[in-house]
């Protein structure tokens, strides 16, 4: 197969960002771009002329949705190709019918939303943020470290993971060096295949009730919008630690500032429902709450991992070999 003929499509901001010369350099290896063009839309005279020569779209954050009347624009397209995670909101049901073939780059995504979970479980476990803070209140003497509680600490803290996806299977793997006991709460993974993770499955109510730390890493879906219950709230040991790097509807959002308010138990949010809390919901008033502006994912230099991603990704498919990570039409009701 041939070099193919590439058009980017996806907002100026993501181009901004995902686009740089590395990526640009990293693309040319691969394909041939279509000069000077960034498509953020695809009515205009130039988009049509654009998509009318594109084997692939190189997609991001900002696409327009790839409608049946832009594939009609676009007779030769054979592929997309996404920067990001979820393509949802972009590959509509036309892509499908009409054989396209899609990759994203959700396996790459995966691994900084991974990171900072490690991260926090890490920091959760010595209550690093909570002690930081009270030490600059007070001013106490450090010298007190052998007066610690032996509720304090990551030996042997047991560490609950919802949903066996990308980014909780990534989780996963990084918590392997360390000495915690991992359940995993997902129906899609057998006994066997947990075994094989090195995790122990556990239903969703024994997730919440033995976890001193649970991780949300499920998609946002019909049957998963409110899965973190006041039920499954209300079981969490005293003191127990959510993080949700997810999706913010997936938790019951009044339930668990009633149990960080009450001390019950602690959160880190890196989302939340809306993106952004008004300034007086209670969430943003517990100290129990911390709150990240939904970074977890690629950002800054991260953003190259996401380019050198799909320049692989385009080497792969223009040799006949196909994508490593090929999003199927009929696995789309399970991922984010």
């Amino acid at each position: 197969m041939s070099r193919p003929r590439a058009v980017p499509a996806m907002s100026p901001e993501a181009a901004e960002a995902v686009l740089d010369p590395a990526a640009l350099a990293a693309f040319a290896q691969v394909c041939d771009l279509v000069p000077d063009v960034v498509l953020a839309e695809f009515d205009s005279a130039a988009a049509r002329a654009a998509l009318a020569e594109a084997e692939v779209l190189i997609i991001g954050w900002g696409c327009p949705p790839l409608t049946a009347e832009v594939l009609a624009a676009a007779p030769r397209l054979r592929a997309v190709v996404h920067t990001g995670g979820t393509v949802r909101g972009y590959v509509t049901e036309a892509c499908w019918e009409r054989g396209i073939e899609v990759s994203s780059a959700a396996a790459a995504n995966a691994l900084p939303v991974a990171e900072y979970t490690v991260a926090m479980i890490l920091l959760s476990g010595k209550k690093v943020l909570e002690r930081a803070r009270e030490y600059r209140a007070s001013g106490e003497d450090p010298g007190r470290w052998l007066s610690t509680s032996r509720t304090l600490g990551n030996f042997g803290r047991t560490v609950g993971i919802l949903s066996a996806s990308l980014i909780g299977r990534r989780v996963i793997e990084l918590l392997r060096p360390y000495d915690f006991r991992v359940l995993l709460h997902d129906p899609y993974v057998t006994d066997e295949q947990a075994g094989e993770l090195g995790v122990e499955p556990v239903s969703l109510p024994e997730l919440f009730a033995r976890g001193e730390i649970v991780s949300v890493h499920t998609p946002l879906l019909p049957a998963t919008r409110g899965l973190v219950s006041r039920e499954l709230i209300d079981s969490m040991r005293q003191d127990a630690m959510l993080i949700n790097t997810a999706r913010g509807a997936v938790v019951d959002q009044e339930a668990l500032a009633a149990a960080a308010l009450a001390g019950r138990v602690r959160a880190v949010l890196d989302v939340t429902d809306p993106e952004l809390l008004p300034k007086e919901h209670p969430l943003w008033h517990s100290e129990n709450v911390l709150i990240s502006p939904h970074l977890a994912g690629s950002q800054g230099n991260e953003w190259g991992r996401l380019a050198e991603h799909a320049a692989a990704e385009i080497a792969r498919w223009s040799t006949g070999v196909g994508f490593a990570h090929p999003v199927r039409r009929e696995r789309l009701d399970r991922l984010a």
